[in-house]
């Protein structure tokens, strides 16, 4: 089990961690763009032409995008790849309904569609697409292999998983900036804006439990995955996880 499963948004809460996220996305739906871009001072959209880019040069068809949240990487895809079928999945209808608006308003031609689902029992047939990517959501299943493995079974031979995911950096120069400001910035500013007191606790505390780097690799080779990489952004606090189903 990865340390990041057994983190909880709302720790008194007896309820299961699925539970906890889908309620947690939906009380900070409002808000999770405006602090998106003020937590990251706006570089994660650089991180995100990043994943873009990696896809982009598949060509892929079907594109399945889970954790898909309010629609950032499924709406800077489309942009890219107009002929694309594109389906956004997520646990939080709240997160999903401001993504079609987006959508609509950005990408209004584009075949871009939303549905909630579970990232542990995909509603997708078995092969039904070139590229599965997950933006900033692995360190919240509830069972990351378990969500390895349903991404796998969903892509077709060939097809590659895109995970990008915060990370904590290494270097002993950055990490005290980092742990200061994701420790005491970002809370103080996510209760002022989300009025939700847990929800972004929740957010470094996730980071530094999951899996990073080759611990990473390791969880998408044992669920199947072959030709594992990652690389990584901005002094380590993003990575781009780069995966693929074996042809046989």
């Amino acid at each position: 089990m990865d340390k990041a499963e057994c983190i909880k948004p709302y720790k008194d809460d007896g309820r299961a961690k699925g539970e906890q996220v889908r309620d947690m996305f939906d009380s900070i739906a409002p808000a999770y763009d405006f602090m998106n871009r003020a937590m990251t001072m706006g570089i994660d959209r650089i991180w995100r032409r990043r994943a873009v880019d990696r896809v982009a040069a598949r060509c892929p068809a079907d594109i399945v995008d889970v954790a898909s949240g309010t629609g950032d990487l499924a709406i800077a895809m489309a942009r890219r790849l107009p002929s694309a079928r594109i389906l956004g999945i997520d646990l939080s209808e709240g997160m999903l309904e401001i993504g079609r608006r987006k959508a609509a308003e950005a990408v209004p031609d584009a075949a871009v569609s939303f549905m909630t689902g579970d990232c542990l029992d995909l509603p997708l047939a078995d092969a039904s697409a070139d590229v599965v990517t997950v933006a900033y959501g692995v360190r919240n299943f509830a069972d990351i292999a378990g969500g390895y493995r349903e991404m796998l079974r969903v892509l077709r031979p060939g097809g590659m998983l895109a995970v990008l995911e915060l990370s904590v950096p290494t270097s002993p120069l950055v990490r005290p900036l980092y742990n200061f400001y994701t420790k005491r910035i970002i809370p103080a500013a996510g209760r002022v804006v989300s009025h939700d007191t847990s929800a972004y606790s929740y957010l470094p505390e996730s980071i530094a439990a999951v899996a990073q780097g080759r611990e990473m690799l390791a969880l998408m080779e044992e669920a199947g995955f072959a030709d594992c990489a990652f690389r990584s952004f901005t002094f380590g606090t993003c990575t781009l996880y780069t995966a693929f189903r074996p042809l046989s």
